[in-house]
């Protein structure tokens, strides 16, 4: 068969794989936004049956043939049998969701899918009773899943590395274990002079103040801001859920936040989390969809863009210039005898809280510290989910300063563990660390950057994403593409100064 006639085959099986995976996006989103109570049996039935179909299109045997055809193509770039970059990253990422379809059964696959759909609404109930004991064994099948899972792959000494390398392709633990020691080991001192210095209390005083925020002005406002740093409601929407999130494809982005009239910011900044992950969506080439060329880099890398939009940009001096007579003009009640250093210190208020989400950028990653212990521990026997809210309680203390007086603040704070993604919370500290790094590049390139977001202009920023990371695909692996746009290694160096440059300025001078 030609390799050409090969490749076009191969094109159109992922395609149709990837459209069955965008079904299961939309079940997932409405089964978070929309459904009835009494239809949570029925929706894991759903993700069972959809995930057996698509398991199925995956791992048809006419595309391992096809595979085996490509692979054996070798030549220059552009030759009559050889393929060109783009071309070799479709068929390797091909063969790596090749290989793992067929090592799963698709009886496991079925029952996987509908234990994650069940475990959220395990999850949601158990937060809402604070009942720890109801929920830890759904938590305890979801880790037999995951070794399981790992053990048909052939990771099954090696679980966690299984886990993390299906959200970071490469990544492991031991990666993971060098980059958080690095961090904490500067990134502790630099928390505890801040929280010292006498603008702490202040900053707490002045969030405080911001109370009875109308959520119908926080809608607008947020919606003005996502639209301006560059967000394209036509293909994307926001919405209300338990917990913030984002999924969907560049063509059908579905986000969503929460609301609280006295934590105003917290839906501010969480939406434009969320918008920075769908900027990324949206930007992935549409060409190319269903393919490598056309999927993110991984999840570090992703969460590298809400952050950098979060908080680089959204926490930036210059962009509450622009911004904050909005702001005013939608809560004029509200910010009366607020001075724009008032607003300036509370959208950078320092002070630990045992909430993940509500967390500051200091602390934030000492919450993502805390997980992958955690984590580590569960899939090394070490930790007993029975024991989870103890050693939560411990480690929250130790790493925070504080202890959860229940475990709706602590160990069941998250979504995650609820479907067993596993693995994905390093993801969170990893895209802090790239954020930082691109920004370092950012002021080297363009060093009159901020001047742009004084006047609203956010175009610069987006267009060098575009170009530089979203473009890639998965072209390159998570650390090879942030290599290639900076010009160095992975390093939490540039996190720390970021944050001592930023947060050192406000309350260490």
């Amino acid at each position: 068969m030609a390799p050409e006639s090969a490749f076009e085959e191969l094109l159109a099986l992922l395609k149709r794989a990837h459209v069955l995976g965008t079904i299961g996006d939309l079940l997932g989103w409405d089964e978070q936004v929309n459904l009835p109570a009494g239809a949570a049996e029925q929706r894991a039935a759903q993700h069972a049956a959809l995930a057996e179909v698509q398991h199925a299109a995956i791992s048809e045997a006419r595309m391992g043939e096809l595979l085996v055809v490509l692979e054996g193509t070798e030549g220059p770039p552009g030759s009559a049998v050889g393929m060109d970059s783009g071309q070799a990253a479709i068929v390797k990422q091909a063969r790596r969701e090749y290989d793992r379809a067929t090592k799963l059964p698709v009886a496991f696959v079925r029952a996987k899918a509908a234990q994650g759909s069940r475990g959220y609404h395990a999850w949601a109930r158990a937060k809402a009773e604070n009942d720890f004991a109801g929920y830890a064994p759904v938590l305890e099948k979801n880790l037999e899943f995951a070794r399981r899972e790992a053990a048909y792959l052939g990771q099954g000494e090696n679980a966690y590395d299984y886990m993390l390398d299906k959200h970071d392709p490469g990544l492991t633990a031991a990666a993971v274990d060098r980059l958080f020691g690095e961090l904490k080991r500067d990134l502790v001192p630099l928390m505890r002079a801040i929280l010292a210095s006498p603008v702490a209390a202040r900053a707490r005083g002045v969030g405080e103040r911001l109370r009875g925020f109308p959520v119908e002005g926080q809608r607008h406002f947020l919606r003005e801001v996502t639209e301006r740093i560059g967000f394209d409601y036509a293909r994307g929407r926001i919405d209300v859920s338990l917990h913030p999130f984002c999924s969907g494809t560049g063509s059908d982005v579905r986000m969503t936040t929460r609301y609280n009239p006295d934590q105003p910011l917290d839906a501010l900044f969480g939406s434009i989390h969320e918008t920075g992950h769908g900027l990324y969506e949206q930007g992935l080439p549409a060409a190319h969809v269903g393919t490598a060329l056309s999927i993110h880099a991984g999840m570090a890398v992703h969460e590298s863009q809400s952050r950098l939009w979060e908080n680089q940009i959204a926490r930036s001096r210059s962009f509450w210039r622009y911004f904050e007579p909005r702001w005013r003009a939608f809560f004029p009640v509200q910010m009366e005898g607020l001075s724009s250093d008032d607003l300036y210190l509370a959208v950078n208020a320092v002070e630990p809280t045992l909430v993940r989400v509500d967390a500051d950028e200091v602390t934030y990653n000492l919450h993502i510290v805390l997980r992958f212990e955690m984590e580590k521990k569960l899939f090394s026997g070490e930790l007993a989910v029975a024991d989870l809210p103890v050693a939560w309680r411990q480690a929250s203390r130790e790493l925070l300063g504080l202890e959860p007086v229940n475990d709706r603040e602590g160990v069941l704070q998250d979504v995650h563990w609820c479907d067993g993604s596993f693995g994905y919370f390093p993801s969170y500290c990893l895209g802090n660390m790239i954020a930082a790094q691109l920004w370092s590049r950012w002021r080297v390139l363009r060093p009159d950057l901020e001047a742009d977001f004084s006047q609203g202009d956010f175009s610069w920023p987006l267009g060098w994403l575009r170009e530089n990371i979203h473009a890639q695909g998965r072209r390159l692996s998570a650390l090879e593409l942030v290599r290639r746009a900076t010009g160095e290694e992975l390093s939490p160096r540039h996190l720390v100064a970021y944050l001592q440059e930023r947060y050192g300025s406000i309350y260490l001078t």
